[in-house]
C-alpha cells in the first residue's frame, strides 16, 4: 500500500513543469527575480526551439537567463531587455513574434487560408445545392416504385 502511495506521489510530481533555473542563477530581489522569469518565459530557447529560456537546460538558455537578469539588474525595463535581445538574435527568440510587417504572413496565414477554405466550402454547397444528381425515373420505374411502396 505504502509503495502505491509513493509511486502515486512520484507520478504527480512529474507533472509539475521543471524550470533550469539553477540556484546561482536566482537573484536576491524577488521582484527582479519574478520580472526575470516572466521575460525567460518569452523567450525561446534557440538549440531546443520549442522551450523557453526558463525550462531548458542548454548553455546558451542559461547565458540568456544570465543576461536577462545582468540587464534587469542595471535597471533596463522589460520592454528594453526584450529588445536588446531581439537585437542580437532576431525576432525568431521569441516564443510569440510580435506584429509586424516581416511577421504579418505569419500572422495572417491561418485566417487567410480559413477564409479560403471557408469559401471553397459554400462554392461546393452552391454548385451541387439544388440540381439533382441522377437522372430521372421513366414512367415505367414511377409505376414499379409506386407498386413496391404500396406493398409495405
Amino acid at each position: 500500500m505504502m509503495r502505491r502511495l509513493l509511486v502515486a506521489a512520484a507520478f504527480l510530481l512529474a507533472a509539475f513543469p521543471a524550470f533550469a533555473v539553477n540556484p546561482d542563477e536566482v537573484l536576491s530581489d524577488p521582484a527582479l527575480e519574478a520580472r526575470a522569469r516572466a521575460l525567460s518565459a518569452q523567450l525561446r530557447c534557440m538549440v531546443c526551439q520549442n522551450q523557453s529560456i526558463d525550462d531548458s537546460n542548454a548553455e546558451l538558455a542559461r547565458d540568456l537567463r544570465l543576461l536577462v537578469r545582468e540587464r534587469l539588474t542595471n535597471g533596463d525595463s522589460d520592454e528594453a531587455v526584450i529588445n536588446y535581445v531581439v537585437s542580437r538574435y532576431g525576432e525568431f527568440v521569441l516564443l510569440n513574434p510580435r506584429l509586424r510587417g516581416e511577421t504579418l504572413l505569419l500572422w495572417g496565414a491561418p485566417i487567410v487560408l480559413f477564409l479560403a477554405g471557408a469559401a471553397a466550402m459554400v462554392l461546393f454547397v452552391r454548385k451541387r445545392g439544388g440540381k439533382p444528381t441522377g437522372t430521372p425515373l421513366s414512367d415505367a420505374e414511377k409505376a414499379e416504385l409506386d407498386r413496391a411502396l404500396r406493398r409495405d
